[in-house]
């Protein structure tokens, strides 16, 4: 006799019956099938979830979140999923939530979206209120629960020249309140301005956990890492983290570069204007993941200027001095919008100093995003003439990093129909590997303006405080991915420390472009899908 054959259906080890002996078989006894009136009430499928989300009942990420209300006393706008378990239908769950909306505001009318759907203002301590007296009321019958969820009521309004929709991380805001929260993302770049109002609301700069952490490493006196004089740290920043919303009491002053030609001049040259761009009330500029903090780690100068070593000495600043222990992490990312051309007769492709402290950054635990270069373009000397063509082998240092997440450029909201950017450093790596891994939004993307870019020749942005403009390159479509990672990890927090499972789960859902592999890498970044795919 087998062993399993002496197992019956709990485990113990039992012989077999006397009947099943006598047949000969190894039958398991099978325990009776009660009858449906002996079986306790159970939760209509799904109800087990929390009605309230945590995220509302958490004083501290109301707090954090601009547009929720601080004071739990206060109105706000909500909506209201009825539950379609309902034992009377889904008119049921109407007419009950109706009546139990009545008896907690008896001065108000909930307002009809659609069918399992109600928009209501009123205060988080009335829905609290709604949902206790729902539950008391189907207490005797669970099925008879009117109110499934409660959502806020976002607002919906343009952002980042809709490049955010291009990443879906407006989507992954509104369905998962993927907005970075608890998320800290170091940008090694020329610093990041904190007096820029894009980043006060949400203590992007100044929160506690990392007000201690911005470091200068330029070595230039005087020199801040919370201040940009050059404006290209404080627009990736911009793209990553931080949110304003346009308004009479508090006007965004945006503006964007515009290619005029001078009708005075007889050649018709063109040039590149920076105007002013119309806003309307209500709309907003927010970086990927808004309540992401950000840490400034400073290696260019004024001028735009740095060297390896400081970028090295960022890197071995967070792998060393910030997170320590790997156990726990104080920074989560990086973002590296810089770096230099690849020179093969210096360095093995991906063995270069840069890109080995780039790697052994990432086996520590910590994401690296790089940009891939903005040098894909140049002049080809065909049979009949120069030709401008697309060149490959082009990816910039970090960015050929084995384990980096190298960032191409594309069209900020109509990527499928202009592709990846002509300027976009395009692969494959020296020694024949795939890169880019991703691309991302970068062409004429809306963000912060800080330091010289407030001081062009041809149109200063004024108020610096307040100040936006467009600007192109890899250099912002990196921030793109840094933000939808961000995003990402903050509501799925397992796969913080793990960046080679995180680099595996969005280059498999990114999103194909119909382009060279050698273009495009594994496609567009897509937030949502990497959200469902795990």
């Amino acid at each position: 006799m087998t062993k399993r054959s002496r197992l019956n259906a709990g485990g113990s080890k039992k012989g077999r019956s006397a009947r099943s002996r006598a047949k000969g078989a190894a039958q398991l006894e099978t325990p009776p099938i009660p009858s449906p009136s002996s079986l306790p009430g159970r939760t209509p499928l799904g109800m087990e979830r929390a009605t309230i989300p945590p995220a509302l009942n958490d004083d501290d990420r109301r707090k954090a979140n601009p547009q929720m209300k601080d004071n739990s006393s206060e109105p706000d706008d909500y909506m209201i999923e009825l539950n379609l378990m309902h034992n009377g239908g889904v008119e049921a769950a109407r007419v009950d939530f109706v009546a139990i909306f009545k008896e907690i505001v008896p001065d108000q009318e909930p307002s009809a979206v659609s069918k399992s759907y109600f928009s209501v203002r009123v205060s988080l301590d009335d829905l609290r209120r709604m949902v206790a007296l729902d539950e008391e009321r189907a207490k005797k019958d669970p099925a008879k629960i009117a109110i499934y969820k409660v959502w806020p009521d976002f607002d919906i309004h343009a952002t980042l020249d809709k490049s955010i929709s291009t990443v879906k991380a407006d989507a992954a805001a509104r369905s998962f309140a993927a907005y970075g929260h608890d998320i800290v993302w170091a940008v090694i770049d020329s610093g990041i301005n904190q007096d820029h109002k894009h980043f006060a609301e949400n203590q992007t700069l100044t929160h506690a956990s990392v007000a201690q952490l911005h470091r200068d490493f330029t070595g230039v006196a005087g020199s801040v890492p919370t201040k940009d004089g050059y404006g290209h740290g404080t627009h990736v920043g911009g793209i990553i983290a931080g949110r304003m919303t346009h308004s009479k009491e508090k006007p965004l002053a945006v503006y964007q570069r515009i290619f005029e030609t001078d009708p005075k001049d007889p050649d018709g040259r063109p040039f590149t204007a920076i105007k002013p761009r119309v806003m309307r009330e209500g709309d907003a500029i927010s970086g990927v993941a808004p309540l992401c903090r950000l840490v400034s780690l400073k290696v260019l100068d004024d001028n735009g200027n740095g060297k390896t070593s400081k970028v090295i000495r960022a890197l071995t600043y967070i792998r060393e001095s910030v997170n320590g222990d790997p156990k726990l992490s104080r920074i989560h990312g990086v973002n590296l919008s810089l770096g230099y051309e690849f020179d093969a007769e210096m360095f093995a492709c991906g063995q270069s100093p840069l890109c080995v402290e780039v790697d052994r950054l990432v086996n520590s635990g910590v994401v690296v995003v790089t940009a891939a270069g903005n040098t894909g373009y140049g002049q080809v000397k065909a049979s009949e003439r120069p030709s401008g063509a697309g060149l490959s082998n082009t990816i910039n240092d970090p960015g050929n990093a084995a384990l980096a997440i190298t960032v191409g450029s594309t069209h900020r909201d109509m990527p499928h129909t202009y592709g990846v950017s002509y300027f976009s450093s395009k692969g494959p790596t020296g020694d024949g590997r795939l890169k880019p891994d991703l691309v991302a939004p970068g062409e004429r993307i809306t963000s912060c303006a800080a330091g010289k870019v407030l001081r062009s020749a041809n149109g200063p942005v004024p108020e610096e405080d307040i100040g936006f403009i467009d600007d192109s390159g890899t250099s912002m479509a990196a921030p793109h991915v840094s933000g939808a990672i961000a995003a990402f990890l903050s509501i799925r927090r397992e796969f913080i420390q793990k960046p080679l499972k995180v680099k595996e789960i969005f280059t498999s859902t990114a999103t194909c472009l119909g382009r060279e592999r050698y273009f495009q890498g594994n496609g567009l970044v897509d937030l949502m899908r990497a959200i469902q795919s795990v």
